[in-house]
């Protein structure tokens, strides 16, 4: 093969990088050399051969280690079979199929051969259609398949989350990409990585067909393209940005590339966006280069750096961004600087690195996100259009409720339960939540109880819920039997957590146990368990640290990181927990510090890592913070939450890193935290209405086998309470049992909480489960919450009594076209907004909280304001 080959019309000097990049994955992959490249030994075309050389040039280290090259020649062949039999594949430019139809991988999912299934679902649907059309019509088949619910941070696959019928925006995204990819439409997923006026992030899709890009919200279809609930909140984004595992050469514009791995920002699509420029220099005014400067923002009570941008050998980094304040932070071989830049400062910043102790005592500042704006108006769209999209989303509601209606059900589960001498409310329990799955679940009972009695459903007990769906009866069956005669002296909850539970962190599961028991030698196996950090000396001296790429990060699973011998940090954690578990040896990561730990005579032990000198490798020597309750509290201030309002952070290598508790943790007074000793940060912060937050910094310092007393404490804040309007209660509502009744008859004497909702749609799905989370103290104050939902939205996946946990006095009624609702939201920002629209109303029906639309942390606004107004 020559270099003058027009081949994806890639020029001599870019064959000749891809080349390069591909015979050192060669080297680097030796050790999976045959598992990897023996698909080069079959008759490959020419196509066909460049296009597996691209992919293997740019994968990340996990995918080498656990796939294989049978499976990446399916994606190709597939791929370019395909783009010959849509009508659009010779219209598709052949840098647009390399970077966004070719690739297998969109987030951080499992890789499966899913691209001839999704395929052979759309073709047909889509073959007469323009490419427009196309992407709107494969955005109504995903929302036949999934809708949104909220879920862990572990990314499912396209075909898992067509078996679960639902899943987190990054799962409905990632399903819409790789659909759309199935089909040869360009396509990527968009993220913003975390938003600036409220917590949380979002993803979506963007589609090229014809010259232009597009976006879609996945799996929630509209009537045309560039158009989603989420346009509002997305002007008011500080980064959005796309991933590509590739050197991509523009044209947009590119925040980062480097190892193979292009970031590019899409943020001026959709926002006002402006650049700024960031010059590091040391003490000596010398520019600094290699330098880590990190644009943070505040979003779930941390600063997350949106984008971490190495200096040049000018010592500058540039980053395009939103109209919002940033936390900038330079950081370069143990010294750092740190500003707090505002949305209306100069757009050139000078850091100098000074700092390496960090400040002591308390530092308040306000983080401003951008400011609401208004998007071009859109031309209305003709009745028929409307009608018919709304019947489309009817039918696909109705497609999937379908679906769903052929999982297990309860009286199944309990026939099974009864059948196994099984607690039945246990089988039920999994068996819900494995939806799509229940029938693999409920055959793994039914196969291995009558041997192990109740072991099987406790191990299925100790899975993560969304292991559920995509762990079948293979990997079930080596975790069970590979576990069983471990057990020795060990009481039954130290056994099912630390050897039984395969779940180390959030990689795929597999069946290691096999793998691990056939590794070593039975002299070995014993010496292990007797002394397990001889193992941690074991893994390391045979381990190759390499860094994967940064979402990747200890997304592997233990069986490939081990045929591969090579990874990042995490991934050997995770490795030494898998290994212990399958040696009988309990086994952990550190449930904040999230480092490896197993369980010695004196308690858990840390697994140390010589090689690993990013962290502190001293050994067990820990301290003790301990939170007190600020003895000044105001009414005003919120109840302590962790993640929610505040967080603390440990400082490494200039730069503090959150430690890793569940969301939502309120008990945080009772027993001290046990944490490693260092110099700390305590940020707390309340954020108002308009998306600013009230931030405070607390610095302190923990030292080994010492107790250190923190106050937790927020500032004040005043929060105004305006009359905004009168709600107009004279509207005919409909009961779920078909009787008509006034809003005002609905409502309360001293107050409500009155929503307009479109269930179907993520806003309103994070409103619900607020709502639901907010039951007791919202129970109370006693308010009723009237919920009204539209014809249209009245679909057949809506069923009340799926809401179950809502507060005692939540009531459901039908608004036919939202009649009642009509011309009371004057505000056009609203009107953009769309749904939910909420209102909390004083005795007197006057509203006095308003919000419409996206954003996280509404429940907790009108709790607030409702319990303010019920006060004498």
């Amino acid at each position: 093969m020559t270099s003058q080959t027009a081949v994806f019309s890639l020029d001599s000097q870019t064959q000749e990088r891809i080349e390069q990049k591909f015979q050192e994955k060669v080297v680097f992959a030796k050790a999976r050399k045959d598992q990897l490249f023996h698909v080069f030994e079959q008759e490959l075309t020419e196509e066909e051969t460049w296009a597996l050389k691209y992919l293997f040039a740019y994968m990340p280290v996990n995918d080498m280690a656990d796939y294989d090259g049978e499976l990446f020649l399916s994606h190709v062949r597939q791929a370019l079979d395909i783009r010959k039999r849509v009508p659009w594949g010779e219209r598709v430019p052949d840098h647009l199929f390399l970077h966004f139809v070719l690739p297998y991988r969109v987030n951080t999912e499992n890789i499966e051969d899913f691209r001839g299934i999704l395929y052979n679902e759309l073709a047909e649907r889509t073959a007469k259609l323009s490419m427009a059309d196309a992407i709107l019509e494969t955005n109504y088949w995903c929302h036949e398949k999934a809708t949104y619910i909220g879920s862990d941070l572990r990314t499912i696959s396209p075909l898992t989350m067509i078996r679960n019928a639902r899943g987190r925006c990054g799962e409905e995204s990632t399903l819409a990409v790789a659909a759309l990819r199935s089909i040869g439409i360009p396509a990527r997923q968009v993220y913003t990585p975390r938003w600036a006026h409220c917590d949380s992030n979002h993803a979506w899709v963007e589609a090229w067909a014809d010259g232009q890009w597009y976006y879609i919200g996945a799996c929630e279809p509209e009537a045309r393209l560039n158009q989603g609930w989420f346009s509002p909140p997305a002007r008011r984004a500080m980064l959005i940005n796309t991933r590509i595992f590739a050197d991509y050469p523009g044209p947009e514009d590119i925040t980062l590339n480097e190892k193979g791995f292009t970031e590019i920002n899409l943020l001026e699509n959709y926002a006002p966006a402006r650049t700024l420029d960031v010059i590091v220099r040391n003490e000596q005014g010398e520019p600094v280069s290699g330098a880590s400067v990190r644009f943070e923002l505040y979003n779930m009570a941390e600063f997350y750096p949106i984008a971490e941008i190495r200096t040049d050998e000018r010592g500058e980094a540039s980053f395009k961004t939103g109209y919002g304040d940033l936390l900038i932070r330079a950081v370069s071989e143990g010294k750092w600087s740190e500003i707090l830049y505002k949305a209306h400062d100069n757009e050139r910043i000078e850091l100098v690195l000074a700092s390496s102790e960090q400040p002591a005592g308390i530092v308040d500042f306000d983080m401003v996100p951008p400011p609401e704006g208004e998007g071009d108006a859109a031309s209305a769209l003709p009745e028929e259009i409307i009608r018919a999209h709304n019947r489309r989303l009817e039918e696909g509601s109705k497609i999937r409720t379908d679906y769903e209606g052929t999982f297990l059900s309860e009286e199944k589960a309990f026939a099974v339960a009864k059948t196994l001498g099984l607690p039945p409310e246990r089988v039920w329990d999994v068996l819900q939540k494995a939806r799509g799955n229940s029938r693999e679940i409920a055959a793994f009972l039914e196969e291995r109880s009558g041997e192990y009695g109740e072991w099987p459903l406790r191990l299925l007990e100790s899975l993560n819920e969304k292991d559920l769906i995509d762990t079948f009866r293979q990997t079930l069956d080596d975790h069970l039997m590979g576990a069983i005669f471990r057990r020795g002296s060990w009481d039954d909850e130290t056994f099912v957590k630390y050897i039984l539970c395969p779940r180390v962190s959030y990689e795929m599961l597999v069946p290691y146990r096999r793998v691990f028991d056939h590794a070593f030698t039975a002299a070995e196996a014993e010496a292990f368990r007797e002394d397990p950090s001889k193992l941690a000396g074991h893994l390391e001296q045979g381990y190759a640290y390499h860094e994967d790429l940064p979402n990747l990060k200890g997304k592997g699973n233990p069986a490939g990181t081990y045929s591969l011998m090579k990874g990042d940090q995490q991934s050997l954690d995770i490795l030494f927990v898998a290994v212990c578990r399958s040696l009988g040896i309990p086994a952990r990561l550190h449930p904040s510090e999230q480092k490896p730990q197993y369980l010695g005579d004196g308690g858990w032990e840390d697994a140390v890592f010589r090689l690993a000198s990013h962290r502190n490798q001293e050994g067990s020597s820990w301290g003790m913070l301990q939170l007190l309750r600020d003895t000044e509290v105001s009414k005003d201030a919120p109840a302590a939450s962790y993640a929610e309002n505040f967080t603390f952070a440990r400082l490494e290598d200039g730069v503090y890193k959150t430690l890793v508790y569940p969301y939502g943790s309120t008990d945080v007074y009772g027993e001290p935290y046990e944490v490693e000793p260092g110099s700390y940060r305590l940020t707390s912060g309340v954020r108002l209405k308009d998306g600013t937050v009230s931030v405070r910094f607390t610095y302190f310092t923990v030292r080994a086998n010492d107790t250190v007393e923190v106050a937790l404490t927020y500032r004040e804040t005043a929060v105004d309470i305006p009359v905004l309007g009168k709600l107009e209660t004279g509207g005919v509502l409909t009961r779920l049992d078909g009787t008509g009744v006034v809003l005002k008859g609905l409502l309360g004497s001293e107050g409500a909480i009155a929503a307009w909702i479109e269930p179907e749609r993520e806003p309103t799905k994070h409103l619900l489960r607020e709502l639901s989370e907010l039951a007791e103290p919202l129970d109370k104050l006693g308010l009723p919450i009237v919920l009204a939902i539209g014809d249209a939205e009245w679909t057949a996946s809506f069923d009340p009594a799926g809401y179950p946990k809502l507060p005692a006095r939540t009531v459901f009624v039908r608004d036919s076209g939202y009649a009642s609702l009509s011309g009371f939201i004057p505000d056009p920002a609203a009107h953009e907004a769309g749904y939910p629209h909420l209102f909390v109303l004083d005795g007197q029906d006057q509203i006095r909280y308003a919000a419409s639309g996206y954003k996280i942390g509404t429940g907790k606004e009108a709790l607030q304001i409702a319990a303010a107004i019920s006060q004498p």
